[in-house]
C-alpha cells in the first residue's frame, strides 16, 4: 500500500480531518520510529508488532559472486520487524 492510498483510506474513515493533517500524522509517526531506531531502541506497537535493530558483524571473507573476488563487509545495522500474534492470526485467516 502506498502512502497516497493510506491517506485516502484514512480520509474516508475520518472525514473531519483534512488531507494535510492526516499526512502530518503519518510523517510524524514514521519520523518518530526512525529516530527511535537510530538511537538503538526498539518500537513496539501492541497488536501489530515490534521494530528493532540488529548489528551484523564485519565480514572479511565475503565474496563477490560475479567476480569471485574477496570483499570486505563492514559492521552494519539492519532493521527487523517481528509481527504480533494477533497480526499473524489476522493475516493467516
Amino acid at each position: 500500500m502506498s502512502k497516497k492510498k493510506l491517506i485516502k483510506q484514512l480520509k474516508e474513515k475520518n472525514p473531519a480531518l483534512n488531507q494535510s493533517e492526516i499526512e502530518t500524522v503519518i510523517n510524524t509517526f514514521s519520523q518518530n520510529i526512525t529516530e527511535t531506531l537510530k538511537k538503538g531502541n526498539s518500537v513496539e506497537i501492541r497488536g501489530f508488532g515490534r521494530f528493532y535493530t540488529k548489528k551484523l558483524k564485519e565480514n572479511f571473507n565475503a565474496r563477490n559472486p560475479a567476480t569471485n573476488k574477496l570483499i570486505y563487509k563492514p559492521e552494519r545495522v539492519k532493521v527487523r520487524f517481528r509481527p504480533a500474534k494477533k497480526l499473524k492470526q489476522i493475516v493467516n485467516k
